[in-house]
């Protein structure tokens, strides 16, 4: 049988999966083979990142950072007492560090540590996918580690609550968004808890009340994996004009509700995170022990609010917002400062900016649909209650968007 016919029966046993998106294919359906030394170097990754990044996450939340540098990493002054609200939740349940592989080992682009989606794909379908071929699957027991994680942040969220009444716990998506919906859906059914599915438009906030279901059913814990917070806070009532969005914070705050992710996860997102890290980086400060200012300088890239150290340099960097996802509204400039890539889309452009050193992502080619392609490889490695847990691959264009390829990967035995 063809490639085309043999990706169709297989995944035809997972109907709840987006194997087609937006008219056209998106996993793909033969493995990339690893050796085993690459599981280890990711791992190495997400447990040394993943300390850096926690460790500066307690920094920006504390009393210590004035509100005006969270202003300046692109925070609305609004949201800023529901960042610093500490719940706890480690500072991100589920999140995604996206890196290249480089020769030198891995560099970090981003964390996509609030509402990380790829979930589905590198806990459940790679294992499949592996497993139908009669090849290891190298995310193997993760998806046991991701069960517990979840299991544990719906519990320690009700507890914090401090009510005695059974939790009622919701998940909730866009209902009309497949990825979106079924990867909640995935977490809540191993989440094993009895619980309930709510599409976002259905929720109702009740000013300093609490946030009910459809059926005026009051809401414990809201577990909002792909609903992001910077969109959230822009929520208005389209009758009163109120922000809805703010109020839900509120709520948090208030202790009224519990959310995951936490506030903190919302924190890590802004990629000008990343900028702190390496200037504190730059200057030595004592804030980072020696051997985590040598983790920075293994995995981060430089990365800054103003991209003039790359101009003085004559160095390429990229533009990226500091809230942006599927590399909406990035952008590349050359050694002289000149655009020489974008993606299409601008959706983001309202956002404070940060400037990163330019590393291309590797080129492999790969077969898909439309027979062998080329394309650019993208590592992402999820970090779960801060330990490293499943990766996975996405390949397409120079920038990683929507449109790029989910790469299924196996063990080389």
């Amino acid at each position: 049988m063809s490639y085309a016919e043999n990706r169709t029966n297989f995944y035809r046993q997972l109907p709840e999966f987006w194997a087609d998106m937006y008219g056209q294919e998106y996993a793909l359906y033969t493995p990339y083979k690893i050796s085993e030394g690459v599981p280890k170097a990711i791992k190495n990754l997400g447990e040394k990142a993943g300390q850096i990044l926690f460790k500066t996450a307690s920094l920006l939340q504390s009393e210590s950072i004035e509100d005006d540098t969270l202003k300046l990493l692109g925070f609305p002054e609004s949201i800023l007492p529901f960042l610093r609200y500490q719940t706890p939740l480690p500072k991100t349940v589920i999140g995604r560090i996206d890196s290249i592989e480089t020769p030198f080992g891995h560099k970090i682009m981003e964390f996509n540590s609030d509402t990380p989606t790829f979930i589905y794909e590198c806990f459940k379908v790679n294992g499949l996918l592996s497993q139908h071929f009669g090849y290891s699957d190298p995310n193997k027991g993760t998806e046991e580690q991701l069960k517990q994680a979840v299991r544990s942040a719906i519990l320690t969220s009700y507890r914090h609550l401090k009510t005695s009444h059974a939790p009622h716990i919701v998940f909730t998506a866009h209902d009309e968004n497949l990825e979106d919906k079924q990867t909640v859906l995935y977490l809540k059914e191993l989440s094993g808890f009895p619980s309930k599915f709510v599409p976002l438009d259905k929720l109702i906030i009740k000013k300093d009340m609490g946030l009910f279901d459809q059926q005026g059913k009051k809401i414990d814990v809201l577990y909002r994996q792909t609903f992001p917070i910077e969109l959230l806070i822009q929520d208005k009532d389209k009758e009163t004009n109120e922000d809805i969005g703010l109020q839900l914070t509120q709520l948090v705050i208030q202790n009224k509700l519990a959310i995951v992710n936490p506030p903190s996860a919302f924190l890590l997102q802004s990629k000008a995170v990343l900028a702190v890290i390496w200037g504190l980086h730059e200057e030595q400060s004592p804030f980072f022990t020696k051997e985590e200012h040598e983790w920075i300088g293994r995995y981060f890239l430089p990365t800054y609010l103003e991209p003039d150290i790359f101009l003085v340099n004559k160095e390429k960097f990229v533009q990226k917002p500091v809230f942006g996802r599927e590399g909406d509204t990035v952008r590349v400039f050359d050694e002289k400062g000149c655009l020489i890539d974008q993606d299409q889309h601008t959706t983001y452009d309202n956002y404070v900016s940060i400037y990163q050193k330019h590393v291309p992502l590797p080129k492999m080619k790969f077969e898909s649909q439309q027979g062998e392609q080329e394309g650019y490889r993208m590592t992402g490695t999820f970090i779960i209650n801060g330990k490293p847990s499943a990766f996975g691959y996405r390949v397409g264009n120079a920038i990683t968007d929507n449109l790029s390829y989910f790469l299924p990967s196996y063990l080389k035995k």
